[in-house]
């Protein structure tokens, strides 16, 4: 397995690009997926039972996480920089992610 580290970066025209070396070899994605899928495969994947859409019941009583939190890990920052980057107050931040109030 390569130890290379990579990443991604969107181009001007809206196409993902894969990155390697830190940025010196850029490899644009295909726009078809990697595999076709048959239409048996297909209907087989959507039959899935581990992948049933909720149900009204289930989905009222799943615990929310709060998409501020969601987006600062994907992002992969620290909350004090996410908040300076945006200028928010890290308290604010705080209480937006632990759900004792929400964002405007």
């Amino acid at each position: 397995m390569s130890k290379t580290p990579i990443s991604e970066r969107i181009w001007a025209d809206g196409a993902v690009a894969e990155m390697r070396d830190g940025g010196g070899v850029e490899r644009r994605f295909p726009e078809r997926p990697m595999r076709e899928m048959t239409e048996s495969e297909i209907s087989a994947a959507a039959a899935d039972p581990d992948a049933r859409p909720m149900t009204p019941e289930p989905l009222a009583s799943a615990a929310r996480v709060p998409r501020i939190k969601t987006l600062r890990r994907a992002l992969g920052l620290p909350q004090e920089e996410f908040a300076t980057r945006n200028h928010i107050p890290q308290g604010a931040l705080r209480d937006w992610e632990q759900g004792r109030s929400a964002p405007d």
